[in-house]
């Protein structure tokens, strides 16, 4: 448990509590604040010959709205509060002074009063012991502390439930077991609650007694000056409770080693990174609470065909060079198995076609990914010799319609020719400069 500051009863308080026969008690928070700067607000008057203006404290105009003074008190309060400015030792001195301040100005009544007659006309009533008619003051400091008082974290009762812990599994997939789910059993070893003493750690006939150091609080609070320091009771380890008679088989503990099988249902379309939470599946809770969860952990193995895009899959088919001109047909691997795809004519390298509803089932939802067929146009390194000829004639026959301007798609030999035609210039030109020169 963090350390915490706490502001504890006046010593005016006290003496009364001591009258009244009955042991001190501590305060928390803004309850305490105000009690302890009420015990001077009495005698500050006396001590200082005159107040800082209100206005002047919170930094507003007089015709200021109360939205305006409410919201430069709160910076105020956030930035002079002893538990969060322990730097500064005239820090609790301004939160104080911030704090009047914004009990007479956030007021109607107060505020106009004060208007009229200055601190002459709330004295009577300004100090922190009185009524706040406008806001609350716990309630105020919840807006900026979430609800949990001064101390930063709210105050829990040493012998409330509480959660077990969480647990963390780690498992590894194929790429098919993560597209179409599976069931795994995990064998997991966790704290069970101790079925001899139920839990409590006590011997089974005795009960915990309350800590006689901290009387069931579970804190030790060391007074320095107007603060004190609020740590973790050091006989019963902040639980408020001790045990005598520690049961046999847990030690006190209320909760025994215990290993179990969990089944997890993996479902459709899990992917690598995931997390995949078993509610109350892990370690079992203490005084009543719920148990922790069981977390497992996705890392899914590369596969040899198929790789994952979100919910699209993306598969590689080499094709032939004659299969890209002519067109066709081409079995083609699946989630679900083969299928014969139809290959256009006239196919280009890496060509990427869609099959719509054939990819992975988005997680909660009915829809599915496409799969993406990256067309891979192979060309030959060996030939048979009707192959090389037929080739030959096709290159012959492709020639021959570039050099007519009948195969737009055959520009490269276009190209060649008229290098070619380039060159038997240049010759012709060396071989008329030779002949003149003889």
């Amino acid at each position: 448990m963090a350390m915490r500051s706490v502001l504890l009863r006046s010593a005016a308080a006290r003496a009364l509590g001591a009258q009244a026969r009955r042991p001190p008690t501590l305060t928390y928070g803004a309850a305490a604040l105000l009690e302890h700067c009420a015990t001077f607000h009495s005698t500050r008057a006396a001590m200082e010959p005159s107040k800082r203006d209100f206005y002047d404290v919170l930094g507003t105009s007089r015709d200021a709205s109360k939205n305006e003074i409410k919201k430069k008190y709160y910076q105020l309060a956030k930035k002079y509060h002893p538990d969060t400015n322990k730097a500064d030792p005239n820090a609790a001195k301004k939160f104080a002074e911030a704090t009047e301040a914004w009990e007479i100005l956030g007021d109607d009544d107060k505020r106009q009063k004060y208007d009229a007659y200055g601190h002459a006309g709330v004295d009577e009533q300004a100090g922190f012991g009185g009524g706040f008619q406008g806001q609350g003051f716990e309630d105020i400091f919840g807006e900026f502390f979430g609800g949990q008082g001064f101390g930063g974290r709210a105050r829990s009762s040493a012998n409330q439930p509480q959660r077990g812990a969480d647990i963390q599994v780690d498992i590894s997939l194929s790429f098919m077991e993560a597209v179409k789910g599976t069931t795994r059993d995990l064998n997991i070893t966790a704290n069970v609650e101790c079925d001899t003493c139920d839990g409590s750690g006590a011997k089974p006939g005795t009960k915990k007694k309350t800590c006689p150091t901290c009387n069931g609080s579970g804190v030790q609070i060391m007074q320095q000056g107007f603060f004190a320091v609020e740590t973790p009771c050091r006989r019963c380890r902040g639980e408020g409770s001790i045990i005598e008679s520690p049961c046999g088989k847990c030690h006190g503990k209320g909760a025994v080693k215990k290993p179990r099988t969990v089944e997890v249902k993996i479902p459709e379309g899990v992917d690598q990174g995931m997390n995949l939470r078993l509610a109350h599946q892990g370690e079992s809770g203490q005084r009543g609470g719920p148990a922790g969860h069981l977390y497992v952990g996705i890392h899914v193995l590369p596969d040899p065909f198929f790789k994952r895009r979100k919910t699209d899959v993306l598969v590689d088919v080499p094709i032939s060079v004659a299969r890209a001109v002519l067109g066709g047909t081409v079995v083609v691997p699946t989630l679900t198995g083969e299928v014969e795809m139809k290959i256009p004519r006239g196919t280009q390298p890496d060509t990427v076609l869609q099959m719509r509803g054939k990819g992975i089932k988005e997680l909660n939802s009915n829809r599915r990914g496409s799969q993406l067929v990256n067309l891979q146009v192979c060309v030959p390194k060996n030939l048979s010799k009707r192959q090389e000829e037929l080739m030959e004639e096709f290159l012959a026959e492709e020639n021959e319609r570039a050099e007519k301007g009948e195969d737009p798609d055959s520009k490269p030999h276009s190209f060649t020719k008229s290098v070619r035609d380039t060159v038997d210039r240049i010759k012709s030109f060396i071989k008329s400069c030779k002949d003149e020169s003889s």
